[in-house]
């Protein structure tokens, strides 16, 4: 799937990035803390985080993740949302909670 198709099923908003909405998404990654995602989140995953500050975008670059999901309705701010724009990093949002976004994410991926 995409992150498009992704943003879709699960009733995410796009928040910024929308040049790398084709991106597929390949698996997904729960975590907060940024040292520990850059070490183990995968390339093509889709990151659910309630991090949307301007290092969670350059870890999404660096773990080289599909897009980022912000979870419970976390803050994006502006100067995260203009660097992942500038980068092409997806990032979406929603207000569930980090769980019942992680098992539909894992439904949509089967």
């Amino acid at each position: 799937m995409t992150v498009a198709q992704i943003a879709k099923a699960l009733d995410l908003k796009i928040l910024a990035g929308e040049e790398g909405l084709n991106r597929p998404v390949t698996g997904g990654y729960c975590g907060d803390l940024l040292s520990w995602v850059m070490g183990r989140a995968q390339e093509g995953d889709a990151w659910i985080t309630v991090m949307g500050n301007l290092n969670s975008i350059a870890v999404a670059s660096l773990a080289d993740t599909a897009c980022i999901i912000l979870a419970e309705r976390a803050e994006f701010d502006e100067d995260a949302k203009a660097r992942a724009d500038e980068e092409g990093i997806p990032v979406l949002g929603s207000e569930k909670p980090t769980y019942a976004l992680a098992v539909e994410l894992s439904r949509c991926l089967g």
